[in-house]
């Protein structure tokens, strides 16, 4: 979903790497910046350890193409090298979207990212519920078995409410344009648009974290 809807390019030419068989990208193309996938500038401060590559996916839970996204991530994040080092982060297009990021951090906060991920989407796109506000995210979890006075502890404080900040700060510093997207190593930034399909997104950021690894 484009950014709209709610980079100068080099001469860097990246060629294929990969990791995955299980995605179908042509295996003798080469990727272009200003094509392809762009080049951030400045960089962007990254969070992954010393020897890591970070990969970001930014979404929003309310996004249909992301809930389509979210399965074929899913199955490629559990084939990452262990250099990689993944994180997602909520955007914040508008103000009406940060309870879904703090839905999200106060989920991190208690370990339940990876059981409610995918049950977030599903309710949304699935079941059609409305999770955009406060009250009905609170009810959500609860009847979902997540301990309330926990789970609003972590959604009204100062720990989320900091992250949900920074999360708006990142998405500005890569010029998200739109969700799904990536974001690689500070470096680089790729979505649908650029490269055609999110299967073709994550060819590019499997051989830019490539390029990231041998120091180009």
């Amino acid at each position: 979903m484009k950014r709209r809807d709610f980079v100068a390019a080099s001469s860097v030419v990246v060629g294929v790497g990969g990791w995955s068989n299980a995605l179908h990208a042509q295996p003798t193309a080469a990727f272009v910046d200003g094509t392809d996938f762009l080049s951030v500038e400045p960089r962007v401060a990254v969070e992954a350890p010393a020897g890591k590559v970070e990969v970001i996916e930014f979404f929003w839970y309310n996004c249909p193409h992301c809930n389509a996204f979210e399965p074929m991530l899913e199955a490629w994040v559990k084939q990452l090298p262990r250099d990689v080092f993944f994180r997602r982060v909520p955007v914040a297009f508008q103000a009406e979207f940060i309870p879904q990021q703090r839905l999200y951090y106060a989920l991190e906060a208690l370990g339940l990212v990876d059981k409610f991920q995918a049950r977030v989407f599903a309710a949304i796109h699935g079941e059609h519920q409305d999770l955009s506000k406060p009250e009905a995210i609170v009810n959500w979890v609860v009847k979902n078995g997540v301990d309330k006075t926990k789970f609003v502890d972590q959604f009204n404080s100062f720990a989320v409410a900091t992250k949900a900040t920074r999360a708006a700060q990142l998405q500005n510093a890569y010029r998200v344009a739109g969700v799904p997207s990536l974001g690689v190593a500070g470096r680089f930034y790729v979505d649908g648009e650029l490269s055609r399909g999110m299967d073709r997104a994550l060819k590019v950021v499997e051989s830019l974290v490539g390029t990231v690894r041998h120091g180009k």
